[in-house]
């Protein structure tokens, strides 16, 4: 049951992100009103002409890895950065939104740590 659950989770998981990454490009969803402060932050990330692009490919591949059963502890290792970078981004700016970084990181970690058996000749335990 456990498995099932996880897997569901990771499907949408998975879902979000690669809707996010195809937003990055294609900008079919409307951006939320931002404060001044998440404007320069914004703008900042804006004169780094790569970043965005490559946060958008990380995240439409791994949220197509973690989706995947098969591939999901490499999909939860690829998209972990990035997730981490969400939840920090709401703690320090917008804890309004912490609630979604907090689930998001939860079911990534839950994905790691159910593969944990596939990490192990990596990290030596």
């Amino acid at each position: 049951m456990k498995n099932k659950v996880l897997t569901v989770l990771c499907i949408l998981f998975g879902l979000m992100m690669i809707n996010s990454g195809f937003n990055k490009f294609f900008h079919y969803m409307p951006m939320p009103e931002m404060s001044e402060d998440m404007m320069q932050i914004m703008g900042g990330f804006m004169t780094i002409k790569w970043i965005f692009p490559l946060v958008a490919i990380v995240e439409i591949i791994g949220g197509i890895l973690i989706a995947i059963p098969k591939k999901r502890a490499l999909g939860a290792i690829v998209i972990l950065p990035v997730v981490i970078g969400i939840f920090v981004h709401h703690l320090v700016h917008d804890v309004a939104g912490i609630g979604i970084a907090i689930i998001l990181l939860a079911i990534n970690i839950w994905a790691i740590s159910a593969n944990w058996d596939k990490f192990k000749p990596i990290v030596g335990s």
